[in-house]
């Protein structure tokens, strides 16, 4: 299907990046269409919701507090709830009517009512991270939290959605932070990636594992344990990770060229006001680096050196194995430029016309296929090692032992985005596969949830006028024998309606849409979340 081109120009898309209360209880939904009889459960969905305190705005995307979001799916009859979570980083904001810890792009400053004494200390006292754990929610043995990308996850109740407790990792883990796209193994077992101090005062990135639920109802947490470390290609300079990939025996982590320049994120903190975005530096000369290690026994492989040409990359789709190669699959954006510099709400708040001169000047996103070789000979330099049969990606192995890959294009289209991608996680991950859905960004505005046959280019588009959709999530029918046998559930916003919040059921083979479940209330954007199924009879 061909991608129509679409304009925005009453930029109804503002509504999404504005301030809404939260529900003193479920509110309930107007159903049009039939909800398949076996779709019970709830969709879990976090996001911003809190875009200013008092008379200060936040600057950045990510930094509107944390508000969790709940569709109950009980049949004929869907609700819809949302509370904020109660964060230390909410709960002293609201006490004191300011931002008081600072977040990605907006800096908190001392308080103005303390005399100078009192407010240089507290400058002094060093990094207060923040807990706004607004990007993601997923379960983690029997319970579930909500999280951002620093060491401080939020667990929460799944039902009343109350805020339980907040949990330093660090307290379990060497590490400063995870990502928000940890992976799961057949076993229940968690992993996830983040920085962490090295030998000898460098930098490197941990690979950890969270244990499965616990007989004895023990707190699987504390039984966290670094799996593996991987180098940092830059000793004070980690890249930047959001996710990264599992196969059934490997990890692959893809090294970025956007750094976290650590000595500026100490020293900024302490006397002038900096926020994380002022950390970020772009390497303009490293490209991007591809590290594999084994999962059992875990060890990194140190004489596979993959380099590729620069790109940011945030989300991986899926990576499996196939006849000695691993096949990588990302939604990357090109260049060393942060993408992330493009999402302050200023910018996503402009009329229609700017926001399309601003998405010309940003990276250019597109999906792509790396391959890379397990089996590397010496006497083939200079050949393209890859010969799955399938694929035009490749792989050349040069004199100094690393090795050059080229991608295959999966999708492309100018200032056209397929993002947060999803799969058949359960039947898929870390094996070859078919499909993948995500949420189509028309010069960063989301407009569209996307079908993508990953093996033969082919696509499909949901869209409807004046509607802002978000993450489409996989659910599979019960029994389903093939891969994308079920539906996606994707919260869509639609300004100016009567009721402007809704979910959508599409049948996920056809991209057709089964059901629709409307409030009467705006829903603001959502980044992540998760299908929590009903608890077994």
């Amino acid at each position: 299907m061909s991608w129509i081109k679409v304009e925005h120009p009453a930029a109804g898309y503002r509504k999404i990046f504005e301030t809404v209360e939260e529900l003193n209880e479920p509110i309930s939904a107007e159903i049009t269409g039939v909800f398949p009889l076996w779709l019970r459960g709830s969709l879990l969905r976090m996001g911003p919701g809190l875009f200013e305190i008092g008379d200060e705005p936040f600057h950045h995307l990510f930094d509107g507090q944390a508000l969790i979001h709940k569709f109950d799916l009980k049949g004929d009859q869907v609700t819809y709830f949302r509370k904020f979570i109660r964060t230390d980083a909410y709960v002293r904001a609201m006490t004191e009517n300011r931002v008081v810890i600072t977040e990605f792009g907006t800096t908190a400053y001392p308080d103005p009512c303390k005399n100078i004494f009192s407010r240089f200390f507290t400058y002094f006292r060093g990094i207060e991270v923040t807990d706004n754990c607004l990007v993601n929610v997923y379960p983690v043995g029997e319970d579930f939290y909500a999280v951002t990308e620093t060491n401080f996850i939020t667990k929460v109740d799944p039902d009343s959605l109350e805020t339980l407790k907040k949990v330093d990792l660090c307290k379990y883990l060497s590490i400063n932070g995870v990502t928000a796209h940890p992976h799961v193994d057949a076993d229940g077992s968690l992993y996830n990636i983040g920085n962490c101090f090295g030998k000898n005062m460098s930098l490197a990135y941990n690979i950890v594992k969270i244990p499965p639920a616990q007989k004895d109802k023990s707190d699987p947490i504390e039984k966290s344990q670094v799996v593996v470390q991987l180098p940092s290609s830059e000793r004070l300079k980690p890249s930047y990770i959001h996710s990264f990939g599992m196969t059934e025996n490997y990890f692959v982590f893809v090294e970025q060229p956007v750094k976290i320049n650590l000595l500026k994120f100490l020293s900024s903190w302490s006397i002038r006001g900096a926020t994380y975005m002022d950390c970020f530096e772009s390497n303009e000369n490293m490209g991007t680096w591809f590290h594999l290690a084994t999962k059992d026994p875990a060890d990194y492989m140190t004489n596979h050196k993959f380099r590729t040409s620069a790109f940011n990359l945030f989300h991986h789709i899926n990576a499996y194995e196939d006849q000695g190669f691993i096949v990588v699959d990302l939604c990357t954006w090109k260049g060393h430029d942060f993408v992330y510099n493009y999402l302050y709400l200023a910018n996503l708040r402009q009329e229609w016309e700017q926001v399309k001169k601003a998405a010309m000047r940003a990276p250019q996103p597109e999906v792509r296929r790396y391959v890379l070789p397990l089996d590397i000979h010496r006497e083939e330099q200079g050949r393209n090692l890859v010969s799955l049969s399938y694929t035009t990606a490749t792989a050349v192995l040069h004199s100094d032992g690393s090795i050059w890959l080229e991608p295959e294009v999966l999708f492309s289209g100018p200032r056209q985005a397929f993002e947060f991608p999803q799969i058949n996680y359960s039947k898929c991950c870390g094996k070859k596969y078919s499909f993948a859905y995500g949420l189509g960004l028309n010069h960063f505005i989301p407009d569209r949830i996307v079908k993508l046959n990953v093996q033969t280019k082919e696509t499909w588009v949901w869209q409807e006028e004046d509607c802002y959709p978000s993450e489409p999530l996989f659910v599979p029918t019960p029994g389903a024998t093939k891969e994308d046998e079920g539906v996606l559930l994707s919260v869509v916003v639609k300004p100016g309606a009567e009721r402007p919040g809704f979910l959508l059921v599409l049948d996920a083979m056809m991209l057709t849409e089964l059901a629709r479940a409307e409030v009467n209330t705006v829903i603001p954007v959502t980044l992540h979340g998760m299908y929590k199924p009903p608890p077994s009879p």
